[in-house]
C-alpha cells in the first residue's frame, strides 16, 4: 500500500488558511468601514474585504502545488471551523450574564458583535463553502488545459469565478428582502469587484509563494484524474 506523500508546508497553510477565516469573518464583518479615494470618492465596505481575500489566495496556491484534493480537506476544516465558532458563538452570547454592571455593558457588547442573524450566519458560511470549491476547481481543471502555462490567467480566471459565487451567494442569503433592491446589487458588485482587484494585485506576491513551495516541496500536482466532488476527503 502506498503511503501518502508528507510536506514540510502544508500542515502551516492550513492553519494560516483556517486563522485567516475565521479572524475575517468575526473580527471584520460585524464593521462598516468608510474610505474617502480618488475618482471614487467616498466608499463604504465591510472591514473583512481587507483580510478575506487572502483565504482565496491560499485557495489558489494550495491548488497549484499540491492539488484539489489537498486543497478540498482545508476547505473543510474551514467550513469546520466556522461551524464552531458559530455554535460557540450562539451558546456565549445566549448564557445568561452575571448580575453586575460590567456583565450588563459587556452582554450588549457581545450581542452586537456575535450576535449575528441566523441568515448572515448561513449565508457567509454556504458562500464561503461554494465559492471555495468553485475557485479552486476552475484553477485545477485551467493548469491541466494550460498544460500549466500561463499562471496568471488560473489566478484571475479563478477568483473572478469564485469571488462571483462567494459574493452573490452571500449577499442574496443574507440580505433578499431586507435591502431595497438596488441597494443590493450596488453593494454586492462593489465588493465583488473590490475582491476581485485586490487578488488580482496581489498576484505578485502569490507568484513568488508558489514558486518557493513548489521548489521546497519538490511538487507540482496536475490533476488529471481526481475525483471532483466536493464531498470527498480522500486525497
Amino acid at each position: 500500500m502506498t503511503q501518502p506523500r508528507s510536506y514540510r508546508y502544508y500542515d502551516l497553510l492550513m492553519a494560516a488558511f483556517v486563522c485567516v477565516l475565521l479572524c475575517s469573518n468575526l473580527i471584520g464583518a460585524a464593521k462598516a468601514a468608510q474610505l474617502t479615494l480618488p475618482v471614487l470618492g467616498t466608499v463604504t465596505f465591510g472591514a473583512d474585504l481587507m483580510f478575506f481575500p487572502l483565504s482565496y489566495i491560499f485557495g489558489d496556491v494550495l491548488t497549484e502545488v499540491y492539488g484539489y484534493s489537498r486543497d478540498r480537506r482545508v476547505v473543510w476544516a474551514g467550513f469546520g471551523a466556522l461551524v464552531f465558532a458559530a455554535f460557540m458563538a450562539f451558546v456565549v452570547v445566549h448564557l445568561p450574564p452575571a448580575k453586575n454592571g460590567f456583565m450588563d455593558a459587556y452582554q450588549g457588547h457581545l450581542e452586537a458583535v456575535f450576535g449575528n442573524t441566523w441568515r448572515i450566519v448561513a449565508g457567509s458560511m454556504i458562500a464561503f463553502w461554494c465559492g471555495s470549491f468553485a475557485n479552486s476547481f476552475v484553477m485545477a481543471k485551467l493548469k491541466v488545459y494550460m498544460e500549466g502555462r500561463h499562471l496568471w490567467v488560473r489566478f484571475i480566471g479563478s477568483t473572478i469565478v469564485g469571488q462571483f459565487v462567494d459574493t452573490s451567494l452571500f449577499f442574496i442569503i443574507a440580505f433578499w428582502g431586507i435591502w431595497p433592491q438596488e441597494q443590493l446589487i450596488a453593494v454586492t458588485i462593489t465588493q465583488y469587484l473590490f475582491k476581485t482587484c485586490w487578488e488580482g494585485a496581489m498576484t505578485p506576491f502569490t507568484y513568488k509563494i508558489c514558486g518557493f513551495l513548489k521548489r521546497a516541496e519538490g511538487e507540482d500536482y496536475y490533476d488529471r484524474d481526481t475525483n471532483f466532488s466536493p464531498f470527498r476527503l480522500k486525497v
